[in-house]
């Protein structure tokens, strides 16, 4: 629903209720409401998100914009948008706060209900981040099972950019536990994705991914 339409629906539903006695209106005016709160409430919190990630000055109201939203799309029985949003609290922590094992539950429980309604793209994000949890940690081999998953999501819904994101964490991965020749191997497969999509960030991320495992 667009900004425009969503305005004028809640006058309908005011109306309705106000002049019409359709007390019923009111709970379809809440479901609207919430529904719409908690995109924009995603929408700023990701454009907080990015923000971060070029100029590492965190904004505290990133949480509790993805915690206000993972809480309306539960009222509402949205369990991808509920998903979505877990994820993005995880990596608040994760990412922002370099907290992970207090992330990883909400990755965890983000991957159940992404499952559920089969979101393969929220799962591809929150197995992902589940795996750079198991690569902190020092559990490589499950962090490989986890990052691979996250890359065949990708694939299969062909979400390409992000394909070829997970092929850099792969590269990462192959050249910390002492594989370069694999880790080159999935740069040049990542290279060869972004630029079928147009992902210039990623082939900034590909770059700097080959100048660290050289050096």
């Amino acid at each position: 629903m667009q900004g425009q339409d969503w305005v004028e629906r809640a006058g309908e539903l005011f109306e309705a209720a106000m002049f019409g006695g359709d007390l019923s209106a009111l709970d379809r005016s809440d479901d609207m409401l919430d529904a719409v709160e908690a995109s924009l409430s995603m929408a700023r919190g990701k454009v907080l998100h990015v923000r971060f990630l070029n100029d590492r000055e965190e904004d505290s109201r990133e949480p509790v914009l993805f915690e206000r939203a993972a809480e309306l799309y539960q009222r509402l029985g949205d369990a991808s948008g509920e998903a979505d949003a877990l994820f993005w609290v995880g990596c608040w922590y994760q990412v922002v706060k370099g907290d992970g094992a207090t992330g990883r539950p909400y990755f965890e429980r983000s991957y159940v209900l992404a499952k559920s309604v089969d979101d393969r793209k929220t799962m591809s994000y929150a197995i992902r981040h589940l795996g750079f949890a198991d690569k902190d940690a020092g559990r490589f081999d499950q962090a490989c099972k986890r990052l691979t998953e996250s890359v065949t999501l990708r694939r299969e819904i062909g979400f390409k950019p992000g394909e070829a994101a997970g092929l850099v964490a792969l590269a990462y991965l192959a050249a910390e536990t002492g594989d370069p020749s694999a880790a080159f191997h999935h740069l040049d497969e990542a290279q060869s994705v972004a630029e079928s999509c147009g992902a210039k960030a990623v082939s900034g991320w590909i770059e700097q991914a080959r100048t660290h495992i050289r050096s």
